[in-house]
């Protein structure tokens, strides 16, 4: 008999219907949920958070007392003592997604994310020996807190213990001189196979995962390695292995990413795909040969982060209502501009997700194919063999598109072959390294475009930041007088002429790893290309100019979009200032 979850005992539609007549949510918001689980699948309460209709704390305790259990929010707990945790095997908690958290006399206290789990509760009881009492928690909160009590997946210092070194050993490791560069590669292997170095890249590449990094530095220094994770934009510094196993660390991530491990000389770039909490992540592997060894950096791509929903990735309404508009012509082309890393890739992925019908034909060229999607066309650019983003587009119009994306207008050339596709009846998405959206249409007049061409073809360009929100588990407000912030570029009109402004902050939590920040949006600038900018740009003017036109048109800029979401307590007053600039600043 298999076992449900709480929300398969009530029954999806019942569940919802329950919501409706508590007032948790309206009727309207279960039949958007409805419609949504329709076409994309999934439990209701998963659904009904993501959509913003109900937290996952009102959900878990409204599921809790349907099962006749309390709800606990582990992160308030406090510390559970390590007799309570010594009572139930590490490989059980793990295993059934549960954690011991008080004994009062004969009676056992475990928290479950599926109180309705019968044969894990029958089991403890027999392991055990105690009555077994269950409240209700967090998935996410468990895990943290079998990670905090017994350790993820081992630490450091363990593994460190396995490796025996005589005393006095020399810590530091000797690079490898270049005329002896592959003379070694047997010893070179055999440290990659190592079973602690493989335990130390394995914890590595978990905590990454368990963090929600997107990125993993691993850089070599003259008497220390450094291991940092980025998480939510920012660098954070953990617990590294010693000196002496980084040819050990290099070799083992270099087996696994198929690249050559005798090469210490040149720049590698590989992949290698895990498998780690029951989802798979790819990584891009990049090594780069630096002073004192390889530097490798990992990018993480989890295929169920990819948020396909254009609704949810931060546009401001009005500028969600102006994107929508343009993506939805027959041809032309639409730019997403920003620096490496500001979410352009996200924002393109879920335009073509929204556009992806079967009378479509959607093709890519991509360097990297970072996530796949399915019913679109994607090929992988390589240069080596000539397979260039030019070469591919000229592929491309003989292969009947609809719609074409481009990971990146890189030179005229490429830029050229577009022009010539949106001419020809094809729309065209790519993206392009400028600060904001006016400077969009200069960059291409200084790749050479004739400036007709450019008006005659980009109808929409969208600049891009991410930053970072506030945790909703720590999230306190305060207020501040509007003296003190208007120099941001606050107008009396948008805090309706208040002496005093009410902002949020976090103060730091279990939950957001104590940094007061948990996950990441986009800010837009969307700037529609009209009449009054195209003659601007056939008139070759300066950038300042295109955007002065440009606000006049509605055009929300970056700085103007990150103070939206500032006075709505989303984010905070120093996010603002790290990602943005003032509109002045930014050269109006």
């Amino acid at each position: 008999m298999p076992k449900d979850s709480p929300e398969q005992k009530l029954g999806k539609k019942r569940l919802g219907d329950l919501l409706v007549e508590v007032g948790i949510i309206t009727a309207e918001q279960l039949q958007m949920a409805l419609q949504e689980q329709k076409e994309r699948g999934g439990k209701l309460g998963q659904i009904l958070m993501a959509m913003g209709f109900i937290t996952e704390d009102v959900l878990l305790a409204f599921l809790g007392k349907q099962c006749n259990v309390s709800y606990v929010s582990l992160n308030e707990y406090g510390d559970i003592p390590e007799n309570v945790i010594k009572l139930v095997p590490e490989t059980i908690v793990r295993h059934q997604k549960l954690i011991p958290i008080s004994l009062e006399g004969d009676t056992l206290t475990i928290a479950m994310s599926d109180p309705a789990n019968v044969f894990a509760i029958d089991d403890l009881k027999m392991m055990t020996g105690r009555n077994i009492k269950v409240v209700i928690a967090s998935e996410a909160e468990i895990k943290n807190a079998i990670d905090k009590y017994y350790g993820a997946k081992g630490s450091m210092q363990d593994i460190l213990k396995e490796i025996e070194a005589p005393e006095g050993a020399e810590e530091d490791v000797e690079l490898v001189k270049e005329e002896d560069a592959g003379a070694d590669i047997i010893a070179l292997e055999a440290q990659g196979e190592d079973a602690p170095v493989i335990k130390i890249v394995n914890l590595i590449l978990s905590g990454a995962v368990s963090a929600g990094a997107s990125d993993i530095h691993i850089e070599p220094f003259e008497r220390t390695l450094r291991v940092r994770y980025r998480i939510d934009g920012v660098l954070h510094e953990v617990t590294a292995p010693p000196k002496k196993l980084q040819n050990a660390l290099v070799s083992r991530l270099k087996i696994m990413a198929k690249l050559d491990i005798a090469e210490h000389r040149l720049p590698q770039d590989g992949r290698i795909k895990i498998k780690v909490q029951s989802k798979e992540v790819d990584l891009r592997v990049s090594v780069l040969p630096t002073a004192f060894g390889e530097k490798i950096v990992m990018r993480l791509l989890d295929p169920e982060s990819l948020q396909l929903d254009l609704t949810v990735l931060g546009f401001e309404p009005d500028s969600l209502k102006t994107y929508q508009k343009n993506i939805d012509i027959p041809y032309g082309i639409v730019l997403v501009t920003g620096p490496t890393g500001s979410g352009k890739s996200t924002t393109l992925y879920s335009t073509l997700a929204t556009l992806n019908k079967p009378e479509v034909n959607i093709v890519t060229i991509e360097d990297p194919v970072e996530y796949v999607l399915e019913g679109i066309n994607q090929v992988q650019a390589n240069s080596e063999i000539g397979l260039t983003f030019a070469e591919g587009l000229r592929s491309f119009l003989r292969q009947d598109p609809d719609i074409i994306m481009v990971g990146e207008i890189r030179d005229a050339e490429t830029a050229e072959i577009a022009i010539n596709a949106a001419l020809t009846g094809h729309l065209v998405f790519s993206t392009l390294h400028t600060n904001d959206a006016p400077g969009a249409m200069t960059r291409l007049n200084n790749m050479g475009i004739e400036p007709f061409l450019t008006t005659s073809t980009v109808v929409m360009v969208i600049a891009q930041r991410l930053v970072r929100m506030v945790c909703p588990k720590c999230k306190e407000e305060f207020e501040i007088e509007y003296d003190k912030i208007k120099h941001l570029g606050i107008t009396p009109e948008m805090v309706d002429g208040k002496t005093k402004v009410k902002l949020a902050r976090g103060v730091g939590c279990d939950y957001c790893s104590n940094t007061g920040y948990k996950g990441r949006k986009a800010l837009y600038e969307v700037m529609e290309i009209n009449d009054r900018i195209r003659d601007l740009v056939l008139e070759r003017a300066p950038t300042h100019l295109i955007k002065q036109v440009a606000r006049e048109n509605g055009m929300k800029t970056l700085r103007e979009a990150a103070l939206l979401k500032l006075l709505r307590g989303e984010t905070t007053l120093e996010e603002v200032m790290r990602v943005t600039f003032t509109d002045t600043e930014a050269g109006e």
